[in-house]
């Protein structure tokens, strides 16, 4: 029979295997045993534009929607292209500067890599 671990989040003995993966029923948690890092960090990790491609510092992208903005008079209109991304924590993970509104963030589901 196979070793099957407690849950490294609750410490649960309930834990079952599927396919390469532990997974704990009574909080959800998955798991690859011996893996540094989790299923739920690896897609945290990485941030996808609305077409699924990941995203990267330095990236360009193009704005998909028209997106109000704050304080200012006009929306950033759908199509403006955005230059040298920069990727941080948050709501809104990309850090970047529009020509005409300045610095800003963005939702990466609002923007596609160019």
């Amino acid at each position: 029979m196979q070793n099957i671990p407690n849950c490294p989040q609750c410490q649960s003995a309930n834990v079952y295997p599927m396919d390469n993966l532990f997974i704990c029923p009574e909080c959800g948690y998955e798991w690859i045993q011996g893996a540094e890092v989790t299923i739920e960090e690896q897609k945290d990790s990485a941030v996808i534009d609305a077409n699924g491609n990941a995203l990267k510092d330095g990236d360009s992208v193009v704005v998909i929607k028209d997106l109000p903005v704050k304080g200012a008079p006009k929306p950033v209109k759908a199509g403006t292209k955005v230059k040298s991304i920069r990727l941080v924590d948050g709501d809104h993970d990309i850090a970047c500067k529009i020509d005409g509104f300045g610095s800003m963030y963005l939702k990466s589901e609002f923007v596609k890599k160019a």
